[in-house]
């Protein structure tokens, strides 16, 4: 197993991650690995645009074929004129 030593980590930080750890009932050691491990697991995954981020959370939540929401490219919008 590879050993990993940060310097400069602010006392608040870790602080911080004493609470964390205690929490969920580990040593500071195995909070910051698992950490790491969750931040690490989806590295390969491809990542798609904030559209299909959105979309990916709202699906199948019922829409009914017709009901689908439809794009606006192209569609200016028009500004308000305030001075009226």
């Amino acid at each position: 197993m590879a050993q990993l030593v940060v310097r400069n980590l602010e006392n608040t930080v870790k602080a911080k991650l004493q609470r964390r750890a205690k929490r969920h009932g580990r040593s500071m050691e195995e909070e910051v690995r698992e950490i790491l491990r969750d931040a690490t697991k989806d590295e390969n995954r491809q990542q798609g645009g904030l559209g299909s981020e959105i979309a990916a959370l709202f699906r199948g939540i019922g829409l009914g074929p017709g009901e689908e929401i439809q794009e606006l490219r192209g569609f200016t919008m028009q500004t308000p004129d305030f001075e009226e």
